[in-house]
């Protein structure tokens, strides 16, 4: 078979795609096996058929969409959250010294601290509810963005940003013709890599503090002996993470159109 590299891009795309499918295939044949040969414990792990028709069940009933979209919502909320703060902050720390180096400490100091760790604070002060949510996301996206974000300012063009200030732009037109452009390839990666992360944050926390959502749909599953059921809620999890960067996707490569990133042939 040809390196898939070397293939035109329309039949590597494709063989990719096989591949993929292959892949899951064997997983699932992998999943079957360990369940019928009592390899895992039947009664704790159930056959990949019964989760396929319990989560076709689950697909027609309203309280499964209203998890969704709970989820969503506090992944996208948080996610503008953390983008507010970081993009900024990142994009400044970037393009100024002064700034960077006022406030690389304290990032630094920061950014390994897990986000888990602040559940209690956050209940504390927002208790179980939907804001300790947008918190706790926001606080697992932010530092992402911050470093993409330095990245970015720290990667414009020098000569660019010299013949902005000689021509004197306003700070918007300086903002809009020059740094977005600069910096919007960093910017578009951030996002991506936040966007998993605030879908992950946002399930975690909600299956730990019990506020609505895909998190405690599954623990509920889990507490009332539906197994099924469960592992058909997991396995919708991650179908909505591949979905979320399947949409996400076509976004940037409609946005970044014009970069050598999205040029047919560039490995993307």
């Amino acid at each position: 078979m040809p390196h898939v590299e070397r293939l035109p891009l329309i039949e590597r795309k494709s063989v990719q795609i096989l591949l993929g499918l292959l892949g899951l295939l064997l997983a699932l044949v992998v999943w079957d096996l360990a369940v019928r040969t009592e390899f895992v414990n039947p009664i704790d792990v159930s056959p990949p058929a019964d989760v396929a028709e319990e989560l076709i069940a689950l697909l027609g009933t309203s309280a499964l969409w209203s998890d969704i979209l709970e989820t969503l919502k506090g992944a996208a909320i948080g996610l503008l959250v953390a983008a507010a703060i970081g993009i900024p902050l990142g994009t400044l720390m970037g393009l100024i010294p002064a700034v960077n180096a006022a406030l690389r400490p304290t990032v630094e100091f920061l950014r390994p601290v897990p986000g888990i760790t602040l559940i209690p604070l956050a209940i504390l002060i927002w208790g179980q509810s939907i804001t300790t949510v947008w918190f706790l996301v926001a606080v697992g996206c932010v530092w992402t963005l911050v470093i993409q974000s330095f990245y970015a300012g720290q990667a414009m063009d020098e000569v660019t940003l010299d013949t902005a200030r000689t021509l004197r732009l306003t700070r918007r037109r300086f903002i809009w013709s020059v740094v977005l452009p600069g910096t919007m390839p960093y910017l578009v990666t951030g996002l991506r890599i936040a966007l998993t992360i605030a879908l992950i944050a946002a399930i975690s926390v909600e299956l730990l503090i019990g506020v609505p959502g895909l998190g405690s749909a599954i623990v509920e599953a889990q507490n009332a002996g539906r197994l099924p059921e469960m592992y058909a809620l997991i396995v919708i999890s991650g179908l909505l993470g591949i979905l979320i960067q399947v949409v996400f996707s076509a976004i940037e490569k409609h946005v970044l159109r014009w970069h050598e990133s999205q040029r047919p042939g560039s490995g993307q």
